[in-house]
């Protein structure tokens, strides 16, 4: 799958789940600002990306995943 394309489908599934327009998620984009996570929704976004995606995303990575571009990039690195 392209970037592209991967950028596409994160956007919409995080859109869909989130319940946000697609247009708020961009690369700059706060996680979770944009989405409203509190903790425990934080994990339930862990899990959807993990499960969609076939990714896993360790518990001390999270953290660091802070914006939409930083997550693309985790994904497109780390996608078997």
């Amino acid at each position: 799958m392209e970037k592209a394309e991967l950028i596409e489908k994160i956007n919409s599934v995080l859109a869909e789940e989130f319940e946000v327009e697609p247009e708020t998620i961009t690369p700059d984009a706060d996680i979770k600002q944009t989405l409203q996570l509190d903790s425990l929704s934080l994990v339930d976004m862990v899990a959807l990306i993990e499960n969609e995606f076939k990714v896993k995303i360790k518990g001390s990575e999270i953290s660091q995943l802070k914006t939409f571009g930083l997550l693309y990039d985790y994904i497109a690195e780390h996608q078997a």
